[in-house]
C-alpha cells in the first residue's frame, strides 16, 4: 500500500487526528470547569452564545437553537433548566410578539465570566499544540 490513501497523505491522517485530540482535549475541560460550577456544558454553552450573540445582549429561542445545533423544543427545555437556576429569564420581544428574547440575569453574567476567563486561559496553553491542519479541497 502507497502512503497515500484517496489523495490523502499518512502526515494529512495524523494532523487530523492531533486537530480532533486537541479539540476533545478542550471538550473535556470546558466539560469539567461547568461541572465544577453547578452547571451543564449544554448550560454553559447556552449563557456564552446568549452573552456573545453578534450587536446585542440577549438571543430568541431560534437563534439559540441554531447556535447550539439543537432541536427547538429542546432549547425551550434548556432554557427553563437555566431559568430554575436563575441564570436567564425570557422576554417577550416588544418588537415582534412571537419571538421569545432569552436575556441573562446578573448571577449568569457572573457564573459566565468566571467560565469564560478559565476557557481564555485554558485555550492559550493550547495554543501551540492546536493547530487547525491545512487540507487541500
Amino acid at each position: 500500500m502507497t502512503e497515500r490513501t484517496r489523495g490523502l497523505a499518512k502526515g494529512d491522517f495524523e494532523q487530523l487526528s492531533e486537530f480532533r485530540y486537541q479539540m476533545r482535549r478542550f471538550e473535556r475541560f470546558s466539560e469539567q470547569a461547568a461541572q465544577s460550577e453547578g452547571i451543564t456544558p449544554l448550560q454553559y454553552l447556552l449563557l456564552l452564545h446568549i452573552k456573545g450573540y453578534p450587536e446585542r445582549e440577549w438571543a430568541t429561542i431560534g437563534e439559540l437553537a441554531e447556535r447550539l445545533q439543537a432541536q427547538h423544543h429542546g432549547v425551550v427545555a434548556l432554557v427553563s433548566r437555566c431559568e430554575a437556576l436563575k441564570l436567564v429569564k425570557r422576554k417577550v420581544s416588544e418588537a415582534d410578539r412571537r419571538q421569545v428574547e432569552v436575556h441573562l440575569l446578573k448571577s449568569g453574567e457572573k457564573l459566565l465570566e468566571r467560565l469564560a476567563e478559565l476557557h481564555r486561559a485554558e485555550l492559550r496553553s493550547l495554543t501551540s499544540s492546536f493547530r487547525v491542519p491545512q487540507i487541500d479541497l
